[in-house]
């Protein structure tokens, strides 16, 4: 994969990045504004995510970190602090989670050639980079994993990550942009997000969306409130083998509750979106979402009313973060291409998919392994 092209939206599977790439000069003052010691001996890697740009660096003295430039629109400094107290509790009660050792929000580091009527103020986290190997860095998001033993042990990671979660006690986060909120059905998760986002306000007030978006339904009585990763999938996790041995990025981390966070782990791994856009078949992954919602069993127990949520929360996973991606390409990024298509194949198509007979067919088996 070419380092100056990111994955894509559309048809294309890669595509020309939204942000320019990180610079070396850049780099360097992130990690000697945050970390201080050795300088930085190679640049290892670039990321290929689009809404970020991230590398991997080695120091001098063999350490090896992750810088990583966002948009201040996208995630000013207090929003970052509020995923990172949420990974340092993680990471006290022994999940694997990296440090963050600083964040730093610098107009004067900003690339010298980056000129976007103001977007140019960037943050700058510097992380220490996780244990294990990345084995998915390659793959586009929504990809499967490798194997039945790895959604396993994804799925019991997972398991382990909600049990040290349940006393952490912050707020839900305001509505930023690029967030995994969880609302109660279609209809309120859009008209939530239309009350606090104008840019998608108007957006959607040119289509007739309550027409177009199907309704489910869902019940949240008995199932307790918690904060968690938001975006579970094997990109996020680093392996020994089958194991997993560190947990990473908590962009979408927010108040919302591990069965919620369940049913989007196996949203983002078991159906084959991309070839559903294209009008090919859902390569529904049974084998992955048994072996993954066992793996969560083995360190979490799931009580009767997550068991029973669970199949019905699958169609609404994905509305809180695509309503409000559609408003980060409106509002930061200026590419309403990019909106449409996450509207109609991401947002619509998801939906969609779930009344088709496959979609029931899918939230039939997970009622009966959940179930079992």
């Amino acid at each position: 994969m070419a380092d100056e092209q990111v994955f894509g939206m559309g048809d294309d599977p890669l595509a020309e990045p939204t942000w320019p790439a990180l610079t070396d000069d850049e780099i360097a003052r992130a990690v000697a504004a945050t970390w201080g010691g050795p300088a930085i001996a190679a640049i290892e890697w670039r990321g290929a995510r689009p809404l970020s740009s991230t590398v991997g660096v080695r120091l001098d003295g063999g350490e090896r970190l992750v810088v990583k430039r966002m948009p201040v629109r996208l995630r000013d400094e207090a929003a970052l602090g509020e995923e990172h107290r949420f990974m340092a509790h993680l990471r006290d009660r022994g999940i694997p989670v990296p440090e963050v050792r600083a964040t730093v929000g610098d107009r004067a580091m900003t690339p010298p050639d980056h000129d976007s009527d103001g977007v140019g103020e960037f943050v700058y986290e510097v992380h220490r980079a996780g244990m294990g190997e990345d084995r998915y860095r390659a793959d586009f998001s929504w990809s499967p994993y490798r194997d039945s033993d790895d959604a396993a042990h994804a799925g019991a990671m997972l398991g382990r990550l909600h049990a040290a979660a349940a006393d952490f006690d912050a707020p839900a986060r305001p509505a930023r942009p690029l967030l995994a909120s969880m609302h109660g059905d279609v209809v309120s998760a859009f008209e939530w997000h239309l009350a606090r986002r104008p840019s998608l306000d108007r957006f959607l007030g040119e289509r007739d969306w309550r027409a177009e978006v199907p309704e489910f339904q869902v019940d949240f009585a008995g199932v307790a409130p918690a904060w968690t990763h938001g975006d579970w999938h094997g990109t996020n996790l680093l392996w020994d083998d089958h194991e997993v041995t560190s947990v990473i990025d908590f962009g979408l981390a927010d108040r919302t509750t591990a069965v919620f966070d369940l049913a989007t782990a196996i949203e983002r791994t078991a159906i084959d979106w991309v070839s559903l856009r294209d009008g090919g078949p859902a390569h529904v992954r049974a084998d992955q979402i048994a072996a993954l919602i066992q793996g969560y069993r083995s360190e979490r127990t799931l009580s009767a009313a997550e068991r029973n949520l669970l199949p019905s929360l699958l169609p609404l996973v994905h509305i809180g973060y695509e309503l409000s991606e559609i408003d980060y390409f409106l509002t930061i990024a200026d590419d309403p291409r990019n909106a449409d298509i996450a509207y109609h194949d991401w947002l619509l198509g998801h939906l969609c998919w779930y009344e088709t007979a496959e979609g029931l067919d899918l939230r039939l088996l997970i009622r009966d392994v959940s179930a079992g």
